[in-house]
């Protein structure tokens, strides 16, 4: 993912107009391919506090505010998700504001909101501290949040580390180079990559200085500045944030308890008709060759339905892989992972492992295995191919990291198809692995960690002997036996006993 931090220069207390020039700014990080951009403290109102404290109603913002209607418009238009800081409304109703910082997801919607914890002696007459540690997850990757301020105590950084966060994104409005310098320190002292949005122009601090930037884990500053499209002194810097992305062979996954639910196993070529399924034989036809490629569990297939009628005019999904059985699984982990060894013999075995899971998923974890995931396309309505950039099923290698769903460097055409591909599918509760555009899944421990979800509901599984076999080993220790008419995998109409016959390991 690239992420960008942008400054402009506020017009002080005039918030719709600052509102309508960050939309701007949005829509132009977009187009250099950024997923997440970030504006700098109070940049809503410009960081004047004589000025809040004369009319903090008047300048109080909540996250549905109808004068920040073109921001959310413009994250919506473009798939980008967006950080805006301004005066935030008491969230419990207190009598003072906070310094807060809403976090607009690619849909427009409000993922999460942070409120400056540590406000400065000088703030603190017309603000309020708030409580909360901002954290969300996007594209794969978990963000913290602070405020200018917060970055001087340690336990920000530290916890955020803690916490399993990769990026550390900052609002500011620092007038010292001194401050800025801070944040390399900052990100190699707890191994984070770090964004700085900082403010520009004359605040109550004196004359900001801008400088906003990115920083390696190493410490090394990254990123190059480049104007706004206004030509007014708007900048954005934008870093590239790729090696933060959550793997399947993290621990964090792996640690997401499974609550196997029972979804049956369905075939999407007769379940649903309307969806345009491949016709695959052979290793990608499954362990038993009887196409149990095309299996999904109902959950999914309902939602790609719902995601398929979504689409605009014209277009539609065209379904390639679902269930893959577990044995098929570790037969391509396995080979990806020898592929690594032969090619980089100086890798140590957690190195390959890790390095596999960009694009096989570990067998224990593999969403694919559950039934809970997908690997699509998008096809004219009279089936000609969308062009998304790469091949479905092109690796890291291959593709040069153009399989990466919001990898630098595609073509705006490429950028654009996999935004109408991800906004249709997310729309209906799917999640992506971001090192595959084609690659999204429901209810497994992926989809878990990403939104958050106690459990996942799905766990791997075997289907029968066959289609109409009428059971499935599920791996969390219990076997089902479908009783009534069924398909492969349980699928029928019938009732289910449950057995517990032991955890396998």
């Amino acid at each position: 993912m690239i992420i960008a931090a942008a400054q402009l220069p506020s017009v002080a207390g005039d918030i719709a107009a600052n509102a309508r020039r960050m939309a701007g700014l949005i829509a132009e990080a977009a187009e250099r391919g950024a997923g997440l951009v970030v504006f700098a403290e109070l940049a809503l109102t410009h960081y004047d506090l004589r000025l809040l404290a004369a009319d903090p109603a008047g300048l109080t913002v909540l996250p549905d505010d109808p004068r920040l209607a073109p921001i959310r418009d413009a994250c919506r238009a473009a798939g980008v998700a967006a950080v805006v800081n301004g005066p935030g409304g008491g969230p419990e109703g207190g009598a003072k504001p906070t310094i807060a910082s809403f976090v607009y997801g690619p849909d427009g919607t409000l993922l999460t909101r942070y409120d400056k914890r540590h406000v400065h002696q000088t703030e603190s007459p017309t603000f309020a501290p708030g409580s909360g540690h901002g954290r969300f997850t996007l594209g794969g990757i978990r963000f913290a949040l602070a405020t200018c301020f917060d970055s001087s105590f340690a336990e920000m950084p530290e916890r955020a580390a803690a916490d399993g966060c990769g990026v550390y994104l900052a609002s500011a409005f620092h007038s010292e180079a001194e401050r800025v310098a801070r944040y390399g320190e900052l990100a190699r002292q707890y191994g984070l990559h770090v964004l700085l949005a900082n403010g520009i122009g004359v605040g109550s601090p004196g004359p900001a200085i801008g400088l906003s930037g990115c920083w390696l884990p190493s410490g090394e500053r990254a990123g190059t500045p480049a104007a706004g499209p206004a030509g007014d002194g708007a900048e954005l810097v934008l870093s590239d944030v790729r090696d933060a992305i959550t793997l399947m062979a993290d621990p964090a996954v792996a640690a997401v308890p499974v609550r196997e639910c029972g979804e049956p196993l369905v075939d999407v070529r007769t379940a649903a008709p309307r969806l345009l399924a491949d016709d695959v034989t052979g290793e990608e036809a499954g362990a038993d060759g009887a196409g149990a490629f095309t299996y999904l569990r109902e959950g999914v297939l309902r939602r790609l339905l719902a995601a398929q009628e979504a689409l605009p005019d014209g277009l539609r999904l065209r379904f390639v892989e679902g269930y893959r059985p577990p044995a098929l699984q570790r037969h391509y982990f396995t080979r990806y992972g020898d592929e690594l060894r032969a090619a980089h013999p100086d890798w140590d075995d957690a190195r390959v492992h890790r390095a596999a899971s960009r694009f096989v998923s570990p067998p224990e974890i593999a969403p694919h295995s559950a039934g809970g995931a997908v690997d699509l396309t998008l096809v004219t309505a009279d089936g000609t191919e969308v062009d998304m950039g790469t091949p479905i099923d092109a690796s890291p290698e291959e593709s040069g990291g153009a399989c990466y769903t919001s990898a630098p460097g595609l073509t705006p055409a490429v950028r654009a198809n996999r935004r109408l591909l991800a906004t249709a599918l997310r729309g209906a509760g799917l999640v992506n692995y971001p090192t595959e555009w084609w690659h999204w899944s429901y209810g497994d421990r992926y989809w878990a960690w990403a939104t958050g979800a106690e459990h996942a509901l799905y766990g791997p599984r075997e289907l029968g002997a066959g289609p109409g076999s009428g059971s499935a080993y599920v791996k969390d220790g219990t076997y089902r036996e479908e009783i009534g008419a069924g398909g492969g995998g349980g699928d029928g109409d019938g009732t289910s006993a449950v057995f517990n016959v032991g955890v396998e390991r």
